[in-house]
């Protein structure tokens, strides 16, 4: 079940959209949320609500996944999103058709999509330097970094929605503890595990191969936003990113959250980003305000005691959603409806725990719980929570 303690970020100004079930809807279908009542989409077109919403197919909203939905222009969307707004403010949930609104602690959040690929990026300078620092012991960006928004493909399959348990990864890393000064490489359940909270891009609108985009046309192909974390065996990925990239130490565990905000809820929130330090192909030129004023917030929750480990921004993200679609599109790439591309983290360095204890990395049993509020808390523009619990590796064979 899912958390009501986020009715704040649900206003009649979000509307997003996810995938829920219960008991009363067996099979997940399309959805919204209004404060804590989950209002289900397929029971609303049946009744007709969507009657005059040009373009939307019948039984959209019955599907497993928002992706039939995602797919259609934006226009659609945006109409979809007004004709909800209109009915609440006119009736009320009070007034929507019987048996199709439950509260959110009946119902079981879904995957909001069927997902074909994941691309994780690194949009953040702060975060580059700090990852050199700690993998490399060299804080300076990569090359290529002030060109493009560098990135590396993911495991699309390890993609959980928020409240799944993630298990400690067994891999290849140095042996640390070691007396000897050449450490010796084992393979265990690493000893370094780690979050990064990030913004998932979730592509609605499909590109076709070899078609190219601009960063200032993006948005038609951006369905919205969720909050991801990118859980991460350093110690793994310390060691196998020499020299290739991140592979076993991130594809065994990626958490989002499960509502998708819309750029229409988001649009009052857009904010400036960094200037650009080289002059950038047209492509990837974007507009003054490409970025959100989205608060990100990590708490660590161990045994009775909770600890705020990290806030950060994402207006200070370098690189632009719309930027990191434009740079896959550029070679030829295709973009698919459910794709997600994830922003990198921009958080700071976790500090120590509530009771005073050092802490480096993450133990099983730390529940890591995100959340993120466009804005102040007085716009009612959120996402929730995303939230897993690290559990211990299985036992090596």
């Amino acid at each position: 079940m899912t958390s009501p303690a986020y009715s704040h970020h649900f206003s009649i100004n979000n509307l997003p959209f996810g995938v829920a079930s219960s008991s009363q809807h067996p099979q997940p279908q399309c959805a919204t949320r209004l404060n804590n009542t989950v209002i289900f989409l397929g029971d609303l077109q049946r009744a007709g609500l969507f009657s005059q919403v040009s373009g939307l197919p019948a039984g959209t909203f019955d599907n497993s996944t928002l992706n039939a939905f995602a797919a259609l222009d934006k226009p659609v969307h945006k109409q979809v999103r007004q004709a909800l707004q209109s009915a609440l403010q006119e009736s009320g949930v009070e007034h929507l058709p019987t048996g199709s609104m439950e509260p959110i602690t009946a119902v079981q959040m879904h995957l909001p999509v069927s997902i074909p690929a994941f691309t994780d990026f690194s949009c953040s300078l702060d975060h580059v330097k700090n990852a050199g620092r700690a993998i490399l012991n060299d804080e300076t960006p990569p090359p290529g970094f002030f060109h493009f928004p560098i990135g590396y493909g993911s495991r699309a399959s390890t993609i959980v929605p928020s409240g799944t348990p993630i298990t400690r990864p067994l891999g290849h890393f140095y042996d640390r503890s070691a007396p000897t000064e050449k450490k010796p490489v084992i393979y265990e359940p690493s000893r370094a595990m780690d979050y990064e909270v990030e913004i998932g891009a979730v592509v609605g609108k499909p590109l076709p191969p070899h078609h190219g985009l601009n960063a200032k046309d993006a948005d038609e192909h951006i369905f919205g936003l969720v909050i991801l974390n990118d859980w991460s065996a350093r110690d793994i990925q310390g060691l196998e990113m020499v020299p290739l990239g991140p592979l076993n130490g991130k594809a065994f565990g990626t958490t989002i959250s499960p509502w998708i905000v819309t750029l229409d809820a988001l649009e009052p929130f857009k904010a400036p980003g960094p200037e650009p330090r080289v002059s950038l192909p047209r492509h990837l030129q974007d507009t003054v305000d490409f970025n959100y004023a989205i608060s990100m917030k990590v708490e660590l929750e161990h045994g009775a005691s909770t600890t705020l480990l990290s806030e950060s921004q994402a207006r200070d993200l370098f690189w632009s959603c719309r930027q990191m679609c434009a740079h896959l599109a550029s070679t030829g790439c295709d973009l698919r409806t459910g794709d997600i591309l994830g922003t990198g983290t921009g958080g700071k360095v976790p500090l120590a725990l509530s009771d005073g204890s050092p802490r480096h990395f993450l133990q099983d049993g730390d529940v890591v719980r995100m959340s993120a509020v466009a804005g102040d808390v007085s716009s009612g523009v959120g996402f929730g929570e995303c939230v897993g619990e690290l559990k211990p590796a299985r036992a090596v064979q």
